[in-house]
């Protein structure tokens, strides 16, 4: 049964709770979205624990920090946005769902913007969400849920697997013409982590950090959250521990750190979990952070995993102080991933900032499967780092190169000088990860170029050593535990240039064809008369090896798209 009249009071209310905070703080404008109206729920209980006979022994939700930490859990009141961009970008809301409004990234010259630096990102949040709102709501996403290199980076990509950890990932680049334009290329470059076997993986330290506030309550919730933490309790061995930590108006500590050798105990704290009340985030992290730094292991995996759907309405809401506290916390050796769970308040712009600064990775769950995948498939991915702060640039030779555009990443890009600057935080790389990036490249000479010809650019100078690089590139990273970066170089060459997009790798063809999906769901500008069709049939095509049917699942969720986009 639906409730209009209650519906549009709902949402007048998300507008004007959105742009006005409790301390009268001018907050940015959410617009609200009729896209699909949400019915009333019933008041939950507010008590976040059944009485069960095993959990005799478990701590209570405690009502403050200082209740369980003997210690005061305040942060700055000063925001500080990191990174500084995302301060002022707007924020777009379907229902109360927000994300983050990034314009995409435009042509450059080549003659004139030589260079082009970004952060790597392994999220992959993005793809299971627009998955939710296609095949499971029979709806388009939003353009700014887009984000195509999480759409990408969901893929695993067959690339070199490096030899040794010292060298934590290969980098391979792959150039062939761009399915939607005859006139441009693609040009790949592709990392793939370095990955040790299970029996090797540092014994771990992880704090689950449960949101089980009134939001929570949906069966996409915390009934799906607890079986996805479940899934990872099973994976883990005896020699890791696990603390369960949750928030709904005050945090409380549920379970200490307990060894996986007492994993029912740990298990049946999990099941105990039920949601009430209101939301108070900043307070959880602090309090997990906490537990996580009392337990710390040293050359181990130290790590808390927030679980939530970022609807965060009372105590330390403000971005800017989430993300400073974040920024600190990582300091400390402790990385943070986030989990996002549910529909119609998802905030996705804060569960991947907050992963962004806190060294970790965004998921979003939206089923069993994508936890299985996550969280069992991926686990090492998930939960070992590799590399942190792994920055690329690029440099085209303007011989070869007249034009180029960086495919997604908007919210990665750095500036040329914050390549060697060590400080200026940049993306991680968990093991076995791959990362992909593409970008569009028009030859020099071509008729086809984009921008216009400046009256008085110069042409440029030819130099021998190097007509045959179409472009060189640097890829910088650190250890784990290391302050100091180093560097991987590596030249692009005419010769690895493909006449015909038919000539490249099965890996290249299907990337360029989600590449493509999500650049036309983002009504992107670039890609003519290509439609959905072509990309679904190039994904077909290139579809290869598919183990555990991730391939055809995302060619399924095209065919859907294309089916709705006609409606």
């Amino acid at each position: 049964m639906k409730f209009p009249i209650q519906s549009l009071l709902i949402e007048a209310v998300i507008s004007i709770v959105g742009c006005t905070s409790e301390s009268g703080k001018k907050q940015p404008q959410i617009a609200s979205s009729q896209a699909v109206p949400q019915p009333l729920v019933k008041p939950v209980a507010t008590s976040l624990m059944r009485p069960r006979a095993k959990m005799a022994g478990t701590a209570m939700l405690s009502t403050a920090v200082s209740a369980v930490t003997g210690r005061q859990g305040s942060v700055s009141a000063s925001p500080v946005f990191t990174p500084a961009l995302e301060a002022s970008l707007p924020l777009y809301s379907a229902n109360a769902e927000k994300y983050l409004n990034y314009p995409d990234n435009p042509v450059k010259s080549v003659i004139r913007e030589p260079i082009s630096t970004f952060s790597v990102d392994v999220d992959t949040a993005a793809y299971s969400n627009i998955r939710r709102m296609l095949d499971r709501e029979g709806r388009m996403p939003p353009s700014d849920a887009i984000r195509v290199e999480e759409l990408i980076n969901y893929f695993d990509y067959d690339y070199q697997i490096p030899e040794a950890l010292d060298t934590p990932f290969s980098l391979v680049t792959e150039i062939a013409p761009a399915p939607w334009n005859d006139h441009r290329y693609l040009l790949q470059i592709g990392l793939k982590g370095y990955e040790p076997i299970p029996e090797k993986r540092p014994n771990a330290n992880l704090v689950f950090l449960v949101d089980v506030s009134g939001s929570m309550q949906s069966a996409d919730k915390l009934p799906l959250l607890k079986r996805s933490l479940s899934l990872l309790v099973n994976r883990m061995t005896e020699q890791d521990q696990i603390a369960l930590v949750v928030y709904a108006g005050a945090a409380g500590l549920v379970l200490d750190s307990t060894s996986v050798q007492e994993k029912y105990k740990i298990l049946d704290a999990i099941e105990g979990l039920e949601s009430g009340g209101s939301t108070n985030g900043g307070a959880g992290i602090q309090l997990a952070y906490d537990i996580a730094a009392q337990n710390y292991i040293e050359s181990g995996i130290n790590r808390v995993i927030i679980a939530s759907d970022g609807d965060m309405n009372v105590g330390l809401t403000d971005h800017g102080e989430l993300i400073e506290l974040v920024e600190r916390k990582r300091q400390s050796g402790i990385a943070l991933t986030t989990l996002g769970f549910g529909a119609g308040n998802y905030n996705y712009a804060l569960m991947e900032q907050l992963a962004d600064v806190g060294n970790g990775n965004a998921a979003y769950i939206d089923l069993i499967s994508e936890a299985q995948k996550v969280l069992v498939n991926e686990m090492n991915s998930t939960l070992l780092t590799i590399a942190k702060d792994v920055k690329i640039q690029i440099e085209f030779n303007p011989n070869q190169i007249l034009e180029y555009r960086l495919i997604g990443y908007e919210n990665r890009m750095l500036n040329q000088e914050d390549f060697k600057n060590d400080k200026v935080d940049a993306g991680d790389i968990g093991a076995g990860h791959t990362v992909t990036a593409f970008y569009e490249i028009t030859p020099a000479g071509s008729d086809y170029g984009l921008l216009p010809q400046s009256r008085y650019e110069a042409k440029p100078q030819s130099r021998n050593s190097y007509q045959n690089e179409i472009a060189f590139i640097r890829l910088r990273f650190k250890q784990p535990d290391g302050k100091a970066s180093r560097e991987i170089i590596h030249p692009v060459t005419v010769k690895e240039m493909k006449p015909e997009l038919s000539m490249a790798t099965d890996d290249f063809r299907f990337a360029s064809a989600v590449a493509g999906f999500g650049q036309l769901l983002k009504n992107g500008k670039h890609m003519g008369d290509w439609n959905l069709e072509q990309a679904i049939e190039l994904a077909r095509n290139a579809r290869g090896e598919d183990s555990h049917g991730y391939r055809s699942g995302f060619i399924r969720l095209a065919e859907l798209a294309n089916s709705i986009g006609t409606l």
